[in-house]
């Protein structure tokens, strides 16, 4: 067995909660502007009293220990309120996609327990009709046009939250599950990935040694909080380490632009959709963009050169990382002083590595491509109930296999090349194949379908059809768009549709991806 680890020395890891570690140090600086939302501010000294105020809201909404609070908003302030009140308690908070329609929605509010949903105003009336059938009992409404006269009964200002007493954190064992996001597999629906304190607490400790962050920090939260990489990188990590977001609810790169110029940001942690427009859009050359000293990539594999190219254009370094939702999620990360074109560089504290012949089950040496596995405290303690599906990503030994191949070199930087999975990735977006699948073959006309990825310079992938239609049956690919998108999330949907006589298949029945791609 050829095991590999970090260049950098374990770190300690505390037995505390996500909650404690977080504002450990909020305390230092009261005054430090903590969150920039439009024209409101956040100082930590505001944030911590917000929190607790939270928590001692939900506490007295009847929140305790292991019940589930699910949240849908877009990056605001109160998002890490939710959060954080929520696991304060020792509760789990599930973290949902606000572009999501009610079904899927729906899907993992039963699929997950909540008992509470806290959601943006925006996305009430979807909200609505997602709790028929679940286990909600209230919906908590953050915004201006959540006022009183506005809700429904079960409904209420999530502001009435804050005119409880502060509620200290409580005492939690560490590997209590914290938050549950949901992962797309390869099959079926999505899957929670139950993050314990320990994880979370672990990543932020491993990825501080790394990724170094000053006391004048501002960061872009422009990547959703709902999202693995949103919540811990840019949210959580941020927080720990005194930082001032400036959030965005969605990503429009002139707004983008005007963010950093008038709030002088200092770091972005983007995608590579994101990369390219720094590196080809014009607009770019518009803004005084002197303030950020570097931007830091992940969710998807960059380019080297579209990377040298931004980061010419911004006049800032552009350096990678890699990391799952169930690796909460970074375990490699690439420090500013130790940048190689294309890597995502090297292994983080605490994190053992194994590289696999996909064939042979052999452990490779340097330069060798294999799948990538990954062991360490910062590894899921599972999938909500899905103990076969967890069998099959973490093995006995404790090793996750991420499905992802790639090598390392021999100074210990790692490359991604390609996945095993067969996962669709869209602007970082995990777009299940036999999610669409499943569904298309429910339109009346439709026999057999097939989705896979086609490249797309924006968007990374686009998710594409092919469909063998029912003798004597007719539908236009407009048609099958359309009936797509009335069930799932605008990132999921089918930008082409090709029409085939059969969907090519082993024998076993596994659709044949790479002869549709080959087409």
């Amino acid at each position: 067995m050829i095991i590999y680890r970090s260049p950098y020395p374990d770190v300690s890891i505390p037995d505390v909660s996500i909650t404690e570690y977080v504002l450990e140090h909020a305390s230092d600086h009261p005054e430090r502007v903590a969150f920039v939302d439009g024209d409101r501010r956040t100082t930590y000294a505001e944030l911590a009293d917000a929190i607790g105020r939270t928590a001692g809201g939900l506490a007295r909404s009847g929140i305790g220990r292991g019940d589930v609070v699910a949240l849908v908003a877009a990056n605001v302030m109160e998002y890490a309120l939710v959060f954080h009140g929520t696991t304060s308690l020792g509760a789990v908070v599930t973290t949902v996609n606000p572009t999501y329609g009610a079904e899927e929605v729906r899907f993992q509010l039963q699929d997950a327990g909540a008992v509470l949903l806290v959601v943006a105003a925006a996305f009430l009336p979807t909200a609505r009709e997602a709790i028929a059938g679940t286990a909600v009992r209230e919906i908590l409404v953050i915004g201006p046009d959540g006022a009183p006269g506005d809700l429904a009964a079960g409904e209420r200002s999530f502001f009435s939250l804050l005119e409880a007493d502060p509620r200290p954190p409580v005492a939690v064992e560490p590997d209590h599950v914290a938050v549950l996001p949901y992962s797309s597999g390869t099959t079926g629906l999505p899957k929670g990935v139950m993050l314990t304190h320990r994880n979370l607490v672990a990543n932020l400790a491993q990825v501080a040694v790394q990724v170094a962050v000053g006391d004048d920090e501002v960061a872009i939260a422009v990547l959703p909080f709902f999202h693995i990489y949103g919540m811990q990188v840019i949210m959580n990590d941020g927080l720990r380490r005194g930082v001032t977001l400036v959030t965005m609810p969605r990503f429009d790169l002139t707004q983008f632009l005007a963010l950093v110029q008038r709030h002088r940001v200092t770091r972005a942690y983007v995608v590579p959709p994101i990369v390219l427009a720094l590196a080809k859009h014009p607009s770019v050359d518009d803004y005084d963009l002197t303030s950020v000293r570097s931007l830091f990539s992940g969710a998807a594999p960059l380019g080297a050169e579209v990377a040298e190219e931004a980061a010419l254009r911004v006049g800032a370094p552009v350096v990678q990382g890699y990391g799952m939702t169930e690796l909460s999620p970074v375990t490699h990360a690439t420090a500013l002083d130790d940048r190689v074109p294309g890597s995502i560089g090297t292994l983080v504290p605490n994190a053992e590595a194994r590289v696999v012949d996909p064939e042979t089950g052999a452990d490779l040496d340097v330069g060798g491509t294999g799948e990538l596995w990954l062991r360490g405290p910062m590894v899921m303690k599972g999938y909500l109930n899905r103990p076969d599906a967890t069998a099959e990503t973490i093995d006995p030994d404790g090793w996750l296999h991420t499905g992802d191949i790639g090598h390392v070199d021999e100074r210990g930087h790692w490359y991604i090349s390609d996945r095993m999975k067969e996962l669709i990735k869209v602007k970082g977006f995990q777009v299940p194949p036999a999610e669409l699948e499943a569904l298309l073959v429910t339109h009346p006309a439709v026999a057999d379908a097939a989705v896979i990825g086609i490249p797309d310079d924006k968007a990374g992938e686009l998710p594409k059809a092919f469909v063998a239609l029912k003798p004597g049956s007719e539908a236009s690919a407009e048609e099958l768009q359309a009936f797509v998108a009335g069930h799932v999330a605008t990132y999921k949907q089918i930008r082409l549709v090709e029409f085939v006589a059969e969907i090519p298949k082993s024998a076993s029945g596994k659709i044949l991806r790479r002869m549709l791609r080959d087409r």
